[in-house]
């Protein structure tokens, strides 16, 4: 049997962490929670997930400071990070990608396709960066 895949949510609203944490749960996918970002780098170091969903707008150090000591950190360089933000504007979405995260989102989110990235970023082979196109949910076609 296949090691279960560990996704560390970062966002300090609680609805969201608990929505979240359910909709990876049903899809089999073992969870980590953190409100802020003092508490998502050390639950980074101590759980060391396969993939990050973070959010922006955080306590205690926004989304880009969590990025930004995460890649100083040589065990969590390589762990990918999906952006999942209220924040809008094309500045965020360049930023974050620029800071290495493999796809933005902005809240609300179609839950089919955060969990299409999800399973995109996972699958991808070690080493090589998945080819995801940037998503943002409140520009797409209708």
């Amino acid at each position: 049997m296949a090691k279960k895949k560990k996704i560390l949510i970062v966002d300090d609203n609680d609805d969201v962490l608990r929505g979240l944490r359910i909709l990876f749960r049903a899809h089999d996918y073992v969870t980590v929670v953190a409100g802020d970002a003092v508490t998502a780098i050390s639950q980074a170091k101590s759980e060391n997930p396969d993939l990050i969903v973070l959010d922006l707008g955080l306590p205690a150090g926004d989304g880009y400071l969590v990025m930004e000591r995460l890649a100083n950190i040589d065990v969590l360089a390589s762990v990918p990070v999906i952006v999942f933000t209220a924040r809008d504007g094309e500045s965020h979405r360049e930023r974050s990608l620029e800071a290495g995260a493999k796809a933005f989102f902005q809240k609300p989110v179609d839950p089919a396709e955060l969990l299409l990235s999800v399973k995109h970023v996972l699958e991808a082979p070690s080493g090589i960066q998945p080819s995801l196109i940037p998503m943002d949910i409140a520009n797409r076609p209708t």
